[in-house]
């Protein structure tokens, strides 16, 4: 038996293009700009010679028949395996799931990574990442979400595609913050974005602010940005218009992630347990508190 880990960052975005026109999948994406955090999903996957392709996927540490996006990323793999093989994927996952911080394309990525080293595909890094870029496609998850997570950083993504198709942009600067993030629940990113009034929304606003993001990029600008396309985009829900507003009064500017019900926002390094304090002791609405860095490494084995 053959066992490999790989661990892929998870992602916020705070602004997107929805750029889904291309046939082939590896052209399709998003632009956008986002921050890749140091919490993600820890892959191990375990496998062995069968005389049938078999396998199972547990979900920090439950079966899960419902793993759509992971399923997508073994058929993908064996299709370009020798043999069969009985695999087992253990998913360890430490940020919040469908909430916007992107635990559907860091397990597919994380996936991708290690099904290539333990089936010995012999493909390249990036070209083992377009399998879990190809896999979010699919099944309507995600569009540039593997890619920001596969580079790592605080960019803005210029082009769409996969890794390897896709530009990006890093946004200077971020050394000094922390990322903080609120999740009250989870969207559903597919329904979201089979919507054409939504898509049609989302573009328009998209396209003129991330141009205005490109032409200054720092911290305070995307968050700036961000929380102007969360408002003219018109997803707030009332949970995340409190948490908005009260952080607003004390002089924060925060915004809401795409897609989910989370409140996101860089606090500077002496700002941090103020952040904190506020959001534990003046939101009404109970939710799940984050702080994180910024991971600059993307997915990697480990």
């Amino acid at each position: 038996m053959k066992v490999v880990t790989a661990f892929s960052p998870g992602h916020i975005t705070g602004i997107f293009q929805i750029c889904d026109e291309a046939e082939d999948p590896l052209l399709k994406g998003s632009r956008g700009a986002g921050i890749t955090i140091d919490r993600g999903v820890t892959t191990k996957v375990s496998v062995k010679r069968a005389t049938r392709n078999k396998f199972e996927v547990r979900i920090n540490g439950e079966k899960t028949g419902s793993a759509k996006v992971s399923e997508e990323v073994l058929r993908l793999a064996l299709s370009k395996a020798e043999g069969h093989y009985n695999i087992s994927v253990e998913h360890r996952v430490n940020i919040p799931i469908g909430s916007g911080i992107g635990s559907s394309g860091a397990g597919a990525l994380s996936l991708a990574l290690a099904l290539n080293e333990a089936l010995e595909l012999g493909l390249t890094k990036v070209e083992a990442a377009r399998l879990a870029h190809t896999a979010e496609i699919r099944c309507k998850t995600g569009l540039g979400t593997v890619a920001a997570e596969f580079y790592g950083g605080f960019r803005i993504g210029v082009k769409p595609g996969a890794p390897g198709v896709a530009e990006t942009l890093q946004i200077p600067g971020i050394e000094r913050y922390k990322v903080i993030f609120l999740n009250f629940g989870p969207l559903s990113t597919k329904k979201l974005l089979s919507d054409t009034s939504f898509r049609e929304r989302v573009n328009g606003i998209g396209a003129r602010v991330l141009d205005e993001l490109i032409d200054s990029p720092s911290p305070e600008k995307f968050m700036l940005l961000s929380r102007r396309f969360a408002e003219e985009v018109g997803l707030i829900s009332d949970r995340v218009r409190e948490t908005l507003s009260v952080l607003d009064r004390y002089g924060y500017t925060f915004s809401m992630a795409m897609l989910g019900e989370t409140v996101f926002g860089l606090a500077r390094l002496d700002d941090v347990e103020e952040v904190k304090r506020i959001l534990e002791g003046n939101v009404s609405h109970r939710g799940d508190l984050y702080v994180a860095n910024v991971d600059f490494e993307g997915a990697r084995l480990i």
